[in-house]
């Protein structure tokens, strides 16, 4: 139960036996509070970083003040977190624990399944999602293609990071700690066409953040080729991998412009129902010639 308690210079709210400052400031329509707090945790996250009152500003199209009114309002609930050395705003651990809980209510194959469904359908290849976990990328779920002759790999199938796209895609979008471990280790050579080297890989990776998916032509299997994209959480974490999984002959080693856009958008259309916003630096890049 709340209560109302006099306190010089402000009025303090009791609530649930914590003392929170009323913040100064002109009323505000309810609905306009919470539309702006909303885009607020939404540009946080799409944002990845901390972000500064000016900036919160700027980007929302309001004034600091009232902006600030709301940033001090999520950080007195854990919602957000404030930087001591910088005064800039950061997911806070309540935001963070909510995110988690909503995520482990989630079965990202049901999810996935019926747009896994599409994508076979629009481009007839074997359609796969796999899952990061510490020594590769394992396959949650797949859909068989079109072609008499079925080409693709077996569910539970652990890809090693540095020699599928899948892998790839877990190391340009993923953690930093992972991706900083994998070009420490000794890079298996699985075929001729494995990239071996450190300085190889990162290059690669630089490519893949770039343009937003990955091949893995004759990398793990001579024929195989594999078209990955990445799939992201509310928080803007990367949580899985979207593929289109064929022979080199119907997936050359730059796909076409058909397959890259479908494959990007149906990552793009899981990590929606994941309840994730892309920002424009992570739309995709087709090749030139597409």
């Amino acid at each position: 139960m709340s209560s109302l308690v006099l306190a010089a210079p402000a009025l303090i709210w009791r609530q649930r036996g914590r003392l929170m400052p009323r913040i100064a400031g002109p009323p505000e329509d309810g609905v306009q509070a919470v539309a702006l707090t909303l885009r607020i945790l939404e540009h946080l996250v799409r944002e990845r970083r901390a972000v500064g009152v000016t900036s919160f500003a700027q980007a929302l199209g309001t004034t600091k003040s009232r902006i600030f009114r709301h940033l001090q309002t999520l950080t007195a609930h854990g919602y957000l977190a404030q930087e001591p050395e910088t005064e800039r705003y950061q997911i806070g651990p309540r935001l963070i624990s909510l995110g988690r809980q909503v995520s482990d209510n989630l079965d990202i194959v049901d999810i996935a399944t019926p747009v896994l469904r599409q994508l076979r359908d629009a481009l007839g290849h074997y359609t796969v999602i796999s899952q990061v976990e510490h020594d590769g990328v394992r396959v949650l779920a797949a859909i068989s293609g079109h072609s008499v002759v079925e080409i693709g790999v077996k569910r539970g199938s652990l890809l090693l990071y540095h020699a599928s796209a899948q892998g790839k895609i877990a190391l340009a979008f993923g953690s930093e700690e992972t991706r900083r471990r994998v070009l420490r280790s000794r890079l298996e050579i699985l075929t001729p066409f494995t990239i071996a080297s450190a300085a190889a890989l990162e290059l690669e990776l630089e490519r893949v953040r770039r343009q937003g998916w990955a091949v893995g032509f004759n990398e793990s299997l001579i024929g195989l080729n594999t078209l990955a994209a990445p799939v992201f959480d509310a928080t803007g974490m990367l949580v899985a991998t979207v593929g289109i999984v064929d022979s080199i002959q119907f997936i050359p080693e730059t796909p076409s412009g058909d397959q890259i856009r479908e494959t990007v958008a149906a990552a793009a259309q899981i990590s929606e129902l994941l309840g994730h916003h892309p920002s424009s630096a992570t739309r995709a890049e087709a090749p030139a010639s597409a």
